[in-house]
């Protein structure tokens, strides 16, 4: 059918393997296809992700930004696996620069590494910040010799937007191409806790892509 929900079926079997805070304790998960996602801090990455693999309670969400610290790996698919979910931790005002430079060698030298999702906030659009991300990882793709991994941004908190919601998102995906004309078309999101969900197929499926899994 496509639409990835085989890989994220199980969700009870979705686990929590390791949490890293600097490059040497990087751990090595038998080349496991892996993805990452990255936002600056409260652009609703643990809700989204949550909803993806499938299970309320897996990650942590706070009301707090930049409770994220440490580069967590997930894996998804009955043992053992068929592919890693990425968390890394916010960027912003409230990252630091030792996050950051965990995050570049991570995307530097991990060789399983399949897909970047980097998530903009529906409400915020995309600021001083995100805009850097956005450039600093075109410009990581566009040094490659040869695909490593494929960039695609994620839209986050689309219900939150009011009645020119349409016209908001249209500017986000055209700041993104500009910024980033490397980026993968944005797939739009949204995971309230008490309304209604969507996109998050798109997001399972568009992993299982990356990680060269068709359902």
């Amino acid at each position: 059918n496509g639409s990835g929900k085989s890989v994220f079926k199980d969700a009870k079997s979705a686990e929590f393997i390791a949490a890293v805070a600097d490059k040497e304790s990087l751990p090595w998960l038998g080349g496991l296809p892996e993805v990452v996602v990255t936002g600056r801090a409260n652009v609703g990455k643990s809700s989204l992700l949550n909803s993806v693999i499938g299970r309320r309670d897996l990650l942590f969400t706070s009301k707090k930004a930049g409770r994220t610290q440490t580069l967590n790996f997930f894996r998804v698919g009955s043992h053992p696996g068929r592919l890693f979910v990425v968390d890394s931790p916010g960027y912003g005002a409230r990252g630091r620069p030792e996050w950051g430079a965990l995050f570049n060698h991570f995307l530097e030298t991990r060789k399983q590494l399949c897909r970047v999702f980097i998530l903009i906030s529906a409400a915020h659009g995309i600021g001083a910040i995100d805009q850097a991300m956005l450039s600093s990882l075109h410009s990581q793709i566009q040094s490659f010799d040869g695909i490593r991994w494929t960039l695609q941004a994620i839209i986050t908190k689309a219900d939150t937007l009011k009645a020119n919601g349409r016209a908001q998102i249209n500017q986000i995906e055209q700041d993104i191409f500009r910024i980033a004309p490397t980026c993968l078309p944005p797939i739009i999101t949204s995971c309230p806790s008490g309304g209604i969900v969507f996109g998050i197929d798109e997001v399972r499926k568009s992993i299982s892509h990356a990680c060269g899994i068709i359902p």
